[in-house]
């Protein structure tokens, strides 16, 4: 953990290099100081071709991410994560923003880790350095 999920419209994916904005959010997370470990960071994108956005009349488009984390971080910690993450979005998109209907959100899921299950060695590569 952590992940980052965004969804985003079909109808502005020529526009927005996705592969940044997830280049920039895992910059961003790995600069937490230590919040959270490195190698559990993961983030992705989805696409959406299925979707109704207010009264279907125009062209409008959505994005939204999902930051899933475990339990245990400040509150500090994730006001601090959540406002630098939303802010890498807002600039991100911020000139197609500026040029036709566009909602930007992002939501906070934390989750205890009792229910989950995980396996993963990529974090051995990280306490060898």
């Amino acid at each position: 953990m952590p992940h980052f999920i965004v969804e985003y419209t079909d109808n502005i994916k020529e526009e927005i290099d996705i592969l940044t904005l997830l280049e920039k959010v895992n910059s961003t997370l790995i600069a937490q100081n230590g919040t959270f470990p490195v190698g559990g960071i993961r983030s992705r994108a989805v696409e959406l071709t299925h979707y109704q956005i207010a009264d279907g009349k125009e062209d409008d488009a959505f994005v939204h991410a999902t930051l899933k984390i475990g339990a245990g971080r400040s509150p500090g910690e994730k006001d601090k994560v959540c406002n630098e993450l939303f802010e890498v979005m807002k600039e991100h998109f911020a000139c197609l923003f500026e040029k036709r209907y566009l909602a930007l959100s992002m939501e906070l899921m934390e989750f205890s880790e009792g229910g989950t299950y995980k396996q993963n060695n990529i974090h051995e590569r990280f306490k060898q350095s």
